[in-house]
Parts: C-alpha cells; sequence; structure tokens
C-alpha cells in the first residue's frame, strides 16, 4: 500500500461465537481484493478472542489481505513487546500488517484489568513515546536505548523487520498533534466522515504539527470506519439530519466516495454495518467486487 492508494476494508469484532463468521468473511475478503480488515482491541471483555491472537490466525488462513487492531488498546500492551508483536507477524505474513494506536478510552475497564491509570495528558505522552519506540525496535540496526518518561529500554535489539504503518485514532488536539509528529495515518473518531465538523476541525490539526516536524502532511492517510447500507435501489438521501452518511446504491457509493478521495483528500475506507457492526457477506462481496474498484477506476482517470 503507497500512501497514495485508495485503501478499502471492513471492519468486525473478534467475539469468541464468530470466529467462523470472521474467517469466512476475511477469506472472502482475500479472494475479492480487498486491502484490509480491523478487529477491536477490548482485552477486559470476556467474550472476545485476544485480537492479537486473532489476527495473527486470520493472516495465517489468508494470502494478501493486511490486518490491523482498530485500534490497539496500548495501555494493556506495553510498546516493547507490542514492536515485537507487530515486527513478527509482519515477518511471518509478508509484511501484511498495520498497526492501529490508540492512547486508551475506557479507562475505568483498563484499570479493572491492573493497569495504572494515567491522566489524559499522561496517557497521550505514552501513546507518542509507544510510536517511536515500536519504530526504534524495528529495520534492524544497533542496539535501542530509549529512555522516556513511560517506557524505558536499554540495549535492545531492533528486529530486522521494517515498521508496519502506524495508524491512529486520535481525537483531541494534543493526541492529533501527536500523529502529525510520528504516524502514518489517522481514522478519525466516532465514525466522522470528510463532511463532518470533527474532521474538518481536526485534520489541520495534524498537519499543523506534521509540517512543524519537517514532514509532508499528505504522507499521512486518512482512513474513514465508514457504517452505511449497500442498497439495491437509489436512496431519496444518502445522508440524515445530521449531516451522516446512511448508505445507498452501488453507484451512490462510487459518487460520494469517489467525491471523497478526489475532493478531501481520503485515502482509505473501513466498511461497517449502519448499526456499527460487521457487514454481512453479501454486502462486502458488493463493497469488494462492485464499489471499491468502480471508486479505484474513477480516481486512477
Amino acid at each position: 500500500m503507497s500512501a497514495h492508494d485508495a485503501v478499502f476494508g471492513f471492519g468486525t469484532h473478534s467475539g469468541i461465537d464468530d470466529i467462523p463468521r470472521l474467517l469466512r468473511m476475511t477469506r472472502q475478503a482475500d479472494r475479492d481484493g480487498l486491502d484490509v480488515f480491523s478487529l477491536s482491541d477490548h482485552p477486559y471483555i470476556g467474550g472476545r478472542v485476544d485480537a492479537y491472537a486473532a489476527l495473527g490466525f486470520i493472516l495465517g488462513r489468508t494470502e494478501r489481505i493486511a490486518g490491523f487492531a482498530n485500534v490497539t488498546n496500548l495501555p494493556t500492551r506495553p510498546a516493547p513487546m507490542l514492536a515485537r508483536t507487530v515486527t513478527s507477524l509482519s515477518a511471518l505474513s509478508g509484511g501484511r500488517i498495520v498497526l492501529g494506536m490508540g492512547a486508551g478510552g475506557l479507562w475505568d475497564r483498563i484499570s479493572d484489568m491492573g493497569v495504572p491509570r494515567l491522566t489524559p495528558g499522561d496517557a497521550v505522552d505514552a501513546f507518542e513515546e509507544a510510536i517511536v519506540l515500536v519504530k526504534r525496535l524495528s529495520g534492524g540496526g544497533q542496539p535501542v536505548t530509549f529512555q522516556g518518561r513511560h517506557y524505558r529500554v536499554h540495549r535492545i535489539e531492533p528486529a530486522p523487520v521494517a515498521a508496519p504503518p502506524v495508524w491512529t485514532g486520535s481525537v483531541g488536539r494534543k493526541s492529533l498533534a501527536a500523529t502529525g509528529r510520528v504516524a502514518d495515518g489517522w481514522i478519525p473518531g466516532h465514525a466522522a466522515d470528510w463532511l463532518s465538523e470533527r474532521y474538518r476541525t481536526s485534520r489541520p490539526v495534524i498537519d499543523e504539527a506534521a509540517a512543524a516536524a519537517g514532514r509532508d502532511p499528505g504522507e499521512i492517510r486518512t482512513v474513514f470506519n465508514l457504517p452505511g447500507n449497500i442498497t439495491d435501489r437509489p436512496l431519496p438521501a444518502t445522508r440524515d439530519r445530521d449531516g451522516r452518511w446512511l448508505g445507498g446504491s452501488v453507484e451512490q457509493w462510487v459518487e460520494e466516495l469517489t467525491g471523497a478521495v478526489l475532493e478531501h483528500g481520503a485515502s482509505g475506507f473501513v466498511l461497517f454495518a449502519a448499526g456499527h457492526g460487521a457487514p454481512d457477506l453479501t454486502a462486502l462481496a458488493r463493497w469488494a467486487r462492485e464499489i471499491a474498484p468502480a471508486v479505484r477506476e474513477a480516481i486512477a482517470k
């Protein structure tokens, strides 16, 4: 995946009871040419399989599709071990891994896991340190010594594997700025899309921080979690009164997503069902076989 390709994927949850369906979906998506699948990471929920165990298992049963946790529950996964996990998955899968990163949102549940509670500011500082450390512990080279406020390692050998792309779920201004400084992509929170106020006010924070750090803001993807229905007939309105995308026919999806790429700088779309759950197999097939190819063709002209 280059920084300028439009990425198409789908999102689901990794419930223990959903494993057979999850395998069917990812195998179908792999055959149909989707780029990525995402799993949520909530280790305090007993009915969910571990996101990274599931990623490894599914990547071993597919050939082309990449996987990522949307987003990694960082407070429960220390950065040095997370670096080992994602570089190992990259080596095992031929590079088919993206590192989705979050500072931690549900702190009441996170602290129930025995993790010390951080203030919001400290959580973002730890999030930025973690991204830096994961990248430094990737790509080979000399042993790494890192002395941060939250992470410290002494003479740890980096894995001889390139760091995966890092996509964040940043929401607050401080976290958005960290994304601009050190990450490779951004997933707007609360399923905000390219016409939302959240996107319009948040993306400039990323761009300004990237430029201040000497980076090209255009190299940082915006990948949208996009719930919606794919209908047989055109809908009279594809957005609700609040401006949220509802979905529509294949043609309506193609028109909307093409405009999102060409007019608003979108570079990826992760499909969810309208209720923010996994799409069904029929919708997933139409997404992969009809919508994604048509959008790719339109933006290539």
